[in-house]
């Protein structure tokens, strides 16, 4: 069972997709969203959530403060599914944060016109998606981030390191939970990215 884990809908359980996708674990979320209050990256936040599959992490995120939380999935079924539980979680938690679901490939929606700024995103792509494109999707995401913005990379703990440099990204921090690897990364500062 998925469940938002804390905040204004704390409790609030979530569907998951049949199939094609890994919802992260709960164990593993809280200790992400701890970090991240920790960090005061939460409130306010404009949040996005690249391959969302069940919206689980920016859901959470909307459960805890964010101003704005898009949700981008390809699977029509999952799209369906993350309404269904955006619908849930904003009754539960009663708050008017905006949540957007976008039926997109991640690519073209970070390509397309229209898409602001954000300070928060969480790119959980599927566990075989090879690096070269993990990469393209970096240097997709770059011109849409804040200045002082946050990207959570999570990817099996055999996974290779995203390749932060290649897209004028600094890296963070690495964190490993069990078979789950967690990245951070943010917008190097200007005087590195010369």
């Amino acid at each position: 069972m998925t469940r938002i884990i804390a905040g204004s809908a704390g409790g609030t359980t979530l569907d998951v997709p049949s199939a094609g996708t890994r919802p992260t674990s709960d164990r593993v979320r809280e200790s992400l969203f701890g970090a991240l209050e920790s960090a005061d990256l939460l409130a306010g936040a404009r949040v996005a959530d690249l391959f969302a599959g069940s919206g689980a992490l920016g859901l959470e995120a909307a459960s805890r403060g964010a101003a704005s939380v898009d949700l981008i999935e390809h699977s029509a079924p999952a799209v369906t599914l993350i309404r269904r539980n955006a619908d849930r979680v904003t009754k539960a938690g009663g708050f008017a944060t905006p949540l957007r679901t976008h039926r997109a490939a991640v690519n073209t929606f970070l390509r397309g016109a229209g898409v602001g700024a954000f300070d928060l995103v969480f790119l959980d792509p599927p566990y075989d998606l090879p690096d070269a494109e993990l990469t393209e999707t970096l240097l997709a995401l770059a011109p849409r981030l804040s200045p002082d913005a946050t990207v959570v990379v999570e990817r099996a703990k055999r996974s290779a390191a995203p390749e932060w440099e290649a897209a004028h990204l600094a890296p963070l921090r690495h964190r490993v939970y069990g078979d789950t690897a967690m990245w951070w990364g943010q917008p190097r500062p200007v005087s590195q990215s010369r």
